[in-house]
């Protein structure tokens, strides 16, 4: 991924972050059938490693688990927000007309190197993980003993498990750095009144961080 400077984001506890807010990642592999992607919630082991490590399952039936092997590079894309961004929302294009379109994003790429678990107490850890993170904000969080075990047990042998040793995280957030506070901040604030206020709000913490007052 290109990173210019102005748009790096490399600390590690800000990627975590990210990551933890957005499960759903991208795991990009590069196996014995060539390229694959696969969309898959991961639970994120802040404290394992340097980087810290994700864990996952797929489905059995899912070719990926034998199609890569223990040991080999893979790479995770998780997407946090992003948004068009119209050059009617900057006032210097109103004054200069010197401003094109783009678009802006949060986005964490996790490099690292997997590790294929076919263990069904292994697999019940990550759906136990997956299940306590995403529930808990529910009136009554659902837990696998909710549901009769023959059936659980009969689920739990049918995925298998992956495990990434992350070695290497890239972050890169688009935000408008590289415009003048006043611009940066209106399509900050025009984000907000369309309903993208995740990206919104950070275009505007871009913005109040600027020292320009152009």
């Amino acid at each position: 991924m290109y990173v210019p400077e102005h748009f790096d984001e490399s600390r590690v506890e800000v990627l975590h972050e990210l990551i933890d807010k957005n499960a759903l990642g991208v795991l990009f592999t590069h196996g014995k059938s060539g390229l694959d992607a696969n969309h898959l919630p991961f639970h994120l082991n802040k404290t394992q490693g340097q980087f810290g490590t994700l864990q996952c399952h797929v489905a059995r039936r899912n070719p990926l688990w034998q199609d890569i092997a223990t040991g080999d590079e893979v790479l995770v894309v998780f997407r946090a927000a992003d948004a068009y961004i119209s050059p009617n929302w900057y006032p210097t294009k109103h004054e200069t007309g010197k401003q094109v379109p783009t678009w802006n994003y949060m986005v964490a790429h996790a490099y690292g190197r997997a590790t294929i678990h076919d263990d069904e107490r292994y697999v019940r850890a990550i759906v136990a993980h997956l299940t306590r993170k995403h529930e808990a904000a529910q009136p009554q969080p659902w837990k696998m003993a909710d549901s009769p075990r023959d059936y659980i047990d009969t689920l739990a042998k049918a995925i298998v498990g992956i495990e990434i040793q992350i070695t290497r995280l890239v972050g890169k957030s688009k935000l408008g750095q590289d415009e003048v506070l006043r611009d940066a901040a209106g399509a900050g604030k025009a984000l907000e009144q369309r309903g993208d206020a995740m990206i919104g709000e950070a275009m505007l913490a871009v913005a109040a961080s600027k020292s320009d007052r152009i």
